[in-house]
């Protein structure tokens, strides 16, 4: 079977509705279906929530008795375990569609190529591909916790054009217009958790959570405080969970923190500070698919080294504040640009009176 340009209409729409579950689906991906027959759609739906109907499921409900005979366009290859609901490739089959269009393959290992074999196995032609890299963008966090046990990281940062996140004498807010902070908000919104540092914990007592759009859910607020010094009045603890990651065991601390209903890991590397990688996984083993760095400069610097940033999303004000105000990135000197840490742009345009910059390390 071969892709079409009808195909790739269809699975158009079926990546639109996807993307409908953007920020409630988690730790689940994205998924959205829609169901074809004779060029038009009788059926089509997507995954609103984790331990709710998937994609195909509420596609086939509205298709009903339609669906015989019927070409399905899913952004994702169709599941083929029992998890919290049964196998979709088995409602696919027992509905009697008979093609099937994947954009991608799905990188859990419980599913991995066998939705679509047993596709192929009841006598249903597919074809998978069509739109990937969009399906993909799409679940870029899901991918990422699937392949390498861990979260897709962004790293969010307001800056002036000449590089500064805060005056020398920390003071940072703000720097960007309302605009651009309601956009961050959107990436917050989206995300597992919003990762910051003890230090920005000190200097702004953000909270951290989302506030400026419409939301569902609040993302897990993870603090990086090696010594264990999160003020028990911060901001940030009111309110939902919080993880603290830590590189000494103090139980006093430790027992005054969780009172104030925070979850403390202990995770130190060889120089005292929290083993950022192993922060990483651990998130991962918990199911978060995306998370938000929102940190001061010396964190910053300390992600980019430990190669744990994913991608950066730089929101840059129309202004200048001069040399000694703060940069974005606590990097050693270098001594020949051979040395320079190189990124690839995906996306540039203004936010507001800002200038937002997506990019990615090489």
């Amino acid at each position: 079977m071969i892709a079409t340009a009808d195909d790739y209409r269809w699975m158009a729409r079926a990546l639109e509705l996807a993307e409908r579950g953007l920020l409630t689906t988690t730790p689940n991906p994205r998924v959205g279906c829609v169901i074809v027959r004779e060029g038009v759609i009788v059926g089509e739906g997507w995954h609103v929530r984790a331990g709710g109907p998937h994609a195909e499921v509420h596609a086939l409900a509205m298709a009903g008795e339609r669906a015989r005979g019927a070409t399905a366009y899913v952004t994702l290859e169709p599941c083929s375990h029992f998890g919290r609901t049964p196998p979709c490739a088995d409602a696919l089959v027992s509905a009697g569609v008979a093609h099937v269009v994947v954009a991608m393959e799905d990188p859990n290992p419980l599913v991995a190529g066998r939705g679509i074999a047993r596709l192929r196995a009841a006598g249903i032609s597919t074809v998978s591909g069509v739109q990937e890299a969009e399906a993909r963008e799409l679940n870029i966090g899901f991918i990422s916790r699937m392949t390498r046990g861990r979260p897709w990281l962004r790293l969010k940062a307001a800056a002036t054009l000449d590089g500064k996140t805060a005056l020398e004498n920390g003071i940072s807010q703000w720097i960007t217009s309302d605009d651009a902070r309601r956009d961050a908000h959107r990436w917050r919104a989206r995300s597992c958790a919003v990762l910051t540092g003890i230090g920005t914990v000190r200097d702004d007592n953000p909270q951290l959570n989302v506030r400026a759009i419409p939301t569902e859910r609040q993302p897990l607020r993870v603090v990086v405080d090696s010594r264990l010094d999160t003020p028990l009045n911060a901001r940030l603890l009111d309110g939902g969970p919080v993880l603290v990651a830590a590189a000494i065991h103090n139980a006093e601390r430790i027992a005054a923190l969780e009172r104030r209903g925070a979850e403390v890991m202990i995770l130190p590397n060889q120089d005292g500070k929290v083993n950022l990688q192993a922060l990483m996984h651990e998130l991962g083993r918990r199911g978060l698919n995306e998370v938000l760095a929102e940190s001061g400069f010396k964190l910053n610097g300390s992600l980019l080294r430990e190669g744990c940033i994913d991608e950066l999303v730089l929101y840059l004000a129309p202004a200048l504040v001069g040399d000694a105000a703060q940069g974005l990135f606590n990097l050693p000197a270098l001594t020949s640009l051979t040395e320079k840490r190189s990124l690839n742009f995906r996306d540039v345009r203004l936010v507001g009176r800002d200038l937002r910059i997506i990019a990615r390390p090489e």
